[in-house]
């Protein structure tokens, strides 16, 4: 098993590498590791990432098969169904290292801004879900002055729905937080930068 924060040095040197276009994790896969993997996987960090196609946190962090948990959902947003695999990975295979990975200009917290600014009549109640699941850690931003700076209002934006859903985690799952308490479970947040291609730990990363 590895340990929370060996795992967290282990992503950011992968990142360091990816950032730098020195990372080549994937280009050391064959056959015979597939074949390792077959019957038992080890992933040494769990992943809750966005859907969006630029940020693969295999890529991002430089990681190979059987390296990663990665579970991905549009707005890295956190429901019933999310919860339970991040569980069952913890549970099952050890993992002691969970990481809420957002990016910059996320779609669907963009999305969510533009949702409370100006609602839209007949939105799908699908999307409305991811909407409504954003909203509550975003909305209160908009009372403020970040409403007069729309790229700042952003980036806050994007920080509060990763804090919000790594909060979530930590508390929303009695499964975690008797990993947490007892079991050395760590939960981080972090933001993928588009333009820089580094991610930051920011949430959690003691």
């Amino acid at each position: 098993m590895t340990k929370a924060h060996d795992a967290l040095e282990r992503l950011r040197e992968g990142n360091l590498r990816f950032a730098a276009d020195e990372g080549g994790a994937y280009a050391g896969l064959n056959r015979a590791r597939r074949a390792e993997l077959i019957k038992s996987q080890e992933p040494f960090a769990i992943i809750l990432g966005c859907s969006d196609s630029r940020a693969p946190a295999e890529i991002l962090f430089d990681q190979g098969l059987g390296d990663l948990f990665v579970i991905r959902v549009a707005g890295n947003l956190v429901a019933p169904s999310l919860v339970g695999s991040v569980e069952f990975a913890a549970a099952r295979f050890g993992t002691r290292l969970v990481v809420v990975l957002g990016h910059s200009q996320c779609g669907a917290v963009v999305a969510t801004l533009e949702e409370l600014e100006k609602p839209t009549a007949g939105q799908s109640p699908n999307i409305r879900k991811i909407v409504d699941r954003i909203r509550p850690s975003v909305e209160g931003l908009l009372l403020t002055d970040l409403r007069n700076d729309p790229g700042a209002l952003v980036a806050q934006a994007v920080r509060a729905n990763i804090r919000a859903s790594a909060d979530h985690l930590r508390h929303g799952s009695q499964l975690l937080e008797r990993l947490i308490r007892d079991d050395g479970l760590l939960v981080v947040g972090a933001e993928y930068s588009l333009e820089t291609g580094v991610v930051e730990f920011f949430d959690g990363a003691h």
